[in-house]
């Protein structure tokens, strides 16, 4: 349990690793002036604080952040229960019509189908008529069978799944504790998820610049995902990513962009398309492009949409979203938990406030910035920078106008002249 001694410290730990926003933003003074919150809609449930992989880039157990080892292995019915109170509770409070659960772990199947299958109920029984549910558990694959898919959709949860690409040597990264791969049992997953449409939730996918976009892309399509997600792995100016030197923050013009590079190769792909037309639908491609359109984007990785998710680990604490792991230690934690607090006391919280603030967000080299509108400052945990905090461009800035850069030029070959 939390105590006032824990919060004093985690309070001076935000503070000397991230001055913005802990120390710079003040959030009283916001309200004041008339900011007022938006509603969390998204709620990532933790089922499970263990994994059956040992995934080399694993944000959660390579990052920073080893929380996760004191946190209890599985989520206990009582944090089920006071967590789904708790959402049903925001939704009456924000007069929500439908909210979202992710179902994540670590590996949210290790234990069986029967806690996901048990949290979604309870939210479920909670929510008053007329707000509805998705529910979703994000997977490995490599638990997943036809008995398991068959008690899912009798929940009506969908499922999605995480991968490097179509192939074993694509996912050759993705390996279990004594180092077997994990691509038999994820590729038997997918071959049923694809199977069963109504089911499939789509693919995420963290790239990896050494691999061949065309084949990476190809690969996932002949897995007929109806959705593609292709991120960009988490890193900051901190902990830069592979392929690309350590700088000081803002300092991207004259670096290659080899991330830019390769999406831009599969944004070709997917823009021409596949003769059958039977391509995912990619998710920073479309965002990309709709932002150019002048739409506004559905996710915060792209653009300048607000933060909508919140995270729920199993031992009731309440945190933001995993991407911060990189950044320092427990740069997830609010101090905040199900049983002692509603979810209207985070939307105060410093961290929370800041992803919420669109333009006014931004370093100042972002609102300057010609595509500024369109990559909105980019993820915000690869903003971070030790002992600044998170007011800077992306770490993948550079990257981020090569990829919009490219689809505004392909657009704009086939927009009508004025």
């Amino acid at each position: 349990m939390q105590t006032a001694s824990d919060d004093s410290l985690r309070i001076a730990r935000d503070r000397e690793f991230a001055p913005w926003p802990h120390a710079g933003l003040d959030v009283a003074a916001l309200r004041r002036a008339g900011q007022r919150p938006f509603p969390f809609r998204q709620f990532v449930l933790k089922v499970h604080s263990r994994c059956n992989l040992d995934c080399t880039y694993c944000v959660i157990y390579q990052g920073e952040d080893a929380s996760w080892r004191g946190r209890p292995a599985r989520v206990s019915p009582g944090v089920m229960r006071q967590t789904a109170r708790r959402i049903a509770e925001h939704a009456v409070t924000h007069g929500l019509s439908e909210v979202r659960i992710d179902l994540h772990g670590g590996e949210p199947l290790l234990s069986g189908a029967d806690t996901a299958l048990q949290y979604t109920a309870a939210v479920r029984r909670a929510l008053p008529a007329g707000v509805a549910l998705r529910a979703t558990v994000q997977s490995n694959g490599t638990l997943i069978t036809d008995r398991t898919l068959d008690r899912l959709a009798d929940a009506n949860i969908r499922v999605g799944l995480s991968l490097d690409g179509g192939t074993a040597h694509l996912n050759a990264r993705r390996v279990d504790r004594a180092g077997r791969p994990s691509w038999p049992a994820a590729e038997r997953a997918a071959r049923l998820l694809a199977d069963r449409p109504e089911l499939y939730a789509g693919i995420l996918c963290a790239i990896d610049i050494t691999s061949d976009p065309g084949e990476v892309y190809s690969s996932l399509a002949e897995l007929r995902p109806p959705r593609l997600d292709l991120l960009l792995p988490h890193a900051n100016w901190s902990s830069p990513p592979p392929g690309l030197p350590a700088r000081a923050p803002g300092a991207w013009p004259a670096v290659p962009t080899p991330y830019g590079d390769w999406l831009a190769a599969a944004f070709d792909l997917w823009w021409d398309g596949a003769p059958d037309g039977s391509q995912p639908r990619v998710r920073l491609f479309t965002e990309v492009v709709a932002l150019l359109l002048g739409v506004p984007s559905t996710t915060e990785s792209i653009g300048l949409s607000p933060t909508c998710a919140v995270v729920v680990h199993t031992d009731g604490s309440v945190e933001q979203i995993d991407s911060l792991n990189l950044a320092y230690d427990q740069a997830t934690a609010t101090g905040l938990d199900v049983f002692g607090h509603a979810f209207d006391e985070a939307l105060d919280h410093p961290g929370i406030v800041a992803r919420q603030l669109g333009v006014a967000g931004l370093a100042d080299e972002c609102r300057a910035c010609p595509v500024g509108r369109v990559c909105g400052g980019g993820n915000y945990g690869h903003r971070y920078s030790r002992g600044t905090g998170f007011r800077h461009p992306s770490v993948f800035c550079a990257d981020l106008e090569r990829l919009v850069r490219h689809a505004a030029g392909r657009l704009s070959a086939v927009m009508p002249p004025d």
